[in-house]
């Protein structure tokens, strides 16, 4: 091998050695360095070795040389926290939206980001079997087709499935193609949801992604701009519940003290609370009157009651008596 080419293996070995090896906790000494590149079929000298840490820390690589007893060369500051990369590790396994094989595969690649001593911290707090996980294997990237056509404000066609008594996902419409213009995608516990307009109905709809399959980009401008510029995506997942649709209204709830948190958590800190007495509040807020944000009130036991407008009022009765009989 030449020698500049086998002096830029040296080196990118090495660094390999300081990104997956060390860490502040695993510091290597210069001989260990020495050991860990002939262990690679890499052999060097003492003083190469030096020579390659000072051309890595003038190329801007964070290397530290701790001294004593116990110290060495590690690398500080990985492209991630730890901190960071749990919280990243978390969120994979407990998206209900990705497989559970999926969902290995991501979290593998996130543990290559970090030293094998931190990974494995990682990959100890896996547990992944068990929790509700889509079979659709295909989601991720009905996903990337989704953003381009929002990206080039083009319209999309997919089937849209349904779960069957045997557990099986079978097409809506007896498998013929939806098509629609994508506006946003929104996560909603666990679950991805676009949102888009359907020009047959004149209607922003949802769909959830996990249950899409033969998702197509098509050339085909997409449609409902004014209607999409109408609404506050910001707001959207507040106004509604468990992304089933109703008619928009602002409606006002009596709710006792003890759930202050309960609706700042739903509707955010903008919200006005009205004291009323001692132990309750008034509210105010825009929602979509669907029977899940009904069922959401009656949770509450009367700790949350629906004072106006009557007609939700009305509703809530009816769906409490249903619910009874």
């Amino acid at each position: 091998m030449p020698k500049s080419a086998e002096q830029k293996t040296r080196i990118l070995t090495l660094f390999d050695i300081l990104r997956t090896e060390t860490d502040a906790a695993h510091p290597m000494t210069e001989e260990r360095l020495r050991a860990a590149l002939a262990s690679r079929g890499v052999i060097a000298e003492r003083k190469t070795v030096l020579d390659d840490l000072h051309a890595l820390e003038n190329y801007g690589l964070p290397i530290e040389n701790r001294r004593g007893r116990g110290g060495g060369y590690y690398l500080d500051g990985q492209l991630f926290e730890l901190a960071e990369l749990k919280l990243l590790v978390d969120a994979v396994q407990c998206s209900k939206f990705i497989s559970e094989k999926k969902s290995r595969a991501l979290i593998g690649k996130l543990c290559t980001l970090t030293s094998r001593h931190e990974a494995m911290g990682l990959t100890r707090q896996v547990y992944v079997s068990g929790r509700v996980k889509t079979e659709n294997t295909a989601a991720l990237y009905a996903v990337d087709a989704i953003h381009s056509a929002i990206a080039a404000k083009t319209q999309i066609s997919f089937r849209y499935n349904e779960w069957t008594i045997d557990k099986t996902l079978r097409p809506r419409r007896g498998g013929a193609l939806y098509t629609v213009s994508p506006y946003l995608l929104t996560w909603e516990d666990g679950n991805y949801y676009l949102v888009a307009y359907e020009d047959e109905k004149d209607a922003l709809k949802h769909f959830r992604v996990d249950k899409m399959t033969n998702v197509t980009q098509t050339e085909n401008r997409r449609g409902g701009e004014e209607r999409f510029a109408r609404l506050d995506p910001a707001g959207y997942a507040k106004e509604t519940f468990g992304m089933y649709g109703g008619e928009e209204t602002l409606v006002t709830l009596l709710c006792d003290r003890s759930l202050v948190g309960v609706i700042l958590d739903r509707f955010g800190e903008g919200v006005t609370l009205i004291p009323v007495g001692e132990e309750q509040f008034r509210v105010s807020v825009r929602v979509q009157v669907s029977p899940v944000f009904l069922a959401w009130v009656i949770e509450y036991g009367g700790r949350m009651r629906v004072t106006a407008p009557d007609e939700v009022c009305a509703r809530v009765r009816e769906l409490a008596e249903s619910a009874l009989k």
